[in-house]
């Protein structure tokens, strides 16, 4: 349909590590590899791993997972993910089944806590979906637009320090 798509992942931080200097990774998309899977499913692996193939996104706490997969029509597809995370399946593009829940183009689903292996199935026209995940923290989330903290204290400081053009 001549869409172009562009997703951010923003990671919440352990709170020892809050009020670090912001760091961006911009990464060009010839820097994202590519997995081919069996029945043609097409991975790219921006962060994390698939087989052998590791995601350029690396050096964040929460280990994330993040892959971009294309299912062709009404093929399964089994991901593997790190027992200890959650995450998540959001379907751009056509619909496909999580399990017993179907997805459709716009909808996101949260996988179940300790999923390992999630199976994708694309619907017969097929589907493009971003599925992350990441080691939870554990620790209180206080936010406020796109400040994500531990605390209100900390939100009004990084308030504060946002208006006095620390960063």
């Amino acid at each position: 349909d001549g869409l172009l798509w562009g997703f951010q992942m923003w990671v919440h931080l352990p709170a020892k590590d809050k009020m670090t200097a912001p760091r961006y990774q911009d990464i060009d998309p010839e820097q994202i590899p590519n997995v081919t899977a069996k029945n043609g499913v097409g991975i790219r692996v921006i962060a994390g791993r698939v087989g052998e193939v590791e995601g350029p996104v690396t050096g964040v706490a929460t280990e994330p997972l993040y892959l971009d997969i294309m299912l062709p029509g009404s093929v399964a597809y089994t991901v593997r993910v790190p027992a200890a995370h959650t995450g998540f399946v959001y379907v751009f593009e056509g619909e496909a089944r999580i399990g017993e829940t179907t997805l459709e183009r716009g909808a996101l689903g949260v996988l179940d806590s300790g999923s390992e292996l999630v199976e994708l199935v694309a619907s017969d026209e097929g589907a493009r979906m971003i599925l992350g995940a990441g080691k939870p923290l554990h620790e209180p989330v206080a936010k406020y637009g796109p400040v994500v903290m531990n605390t209100p204290a900390q939100i009004r400081e990084a308030i504060s320090d946002y208006q006095a053009g620390k960063f």
